[in-house]
């Protein structure tokens, strides 16, 4: 199901604050997320992977950057799930 994977996703707090960063932003490079973390950008690389594989963020290559930014159907679909699971 989706929404499991999405919710494994988000289960680590890195993840839970890349997350909110892109919400405010268009979108952002690994670099920007390495300033906000305490974290190695390796690690950080590994949290935008697990994120991208999830589905809930989407990567836009721009050599040599990759800009991300929050994948907003899949988004709202988590968004809706949680609202009828919760209902």
């Amino acid at each position: 199901m989706q929404v499991a994977r999405f919710c494994k996703a988000l289960a680590h707090p890195a993840r839970i604050t890349i997350i909110k960063l892109l919400l405010t932003k268009d979108s952002c490079v690994c670099g920007e997320f390495v300033k906000e973390l305490p974290l190695a950008q390796s690690t950080v690389s590994q949290h935008l992977k697990e994120l991208q594989q999830a589905g809930l963020i989407q990567g836009n290559i721009t050599p040599p950057r990759v800009k991300y930014c929050i994948n907003k159907e899949a988004w709202q679909l988590l968004q809706d799930s949680l609202k009828n699971l919760l209902k």
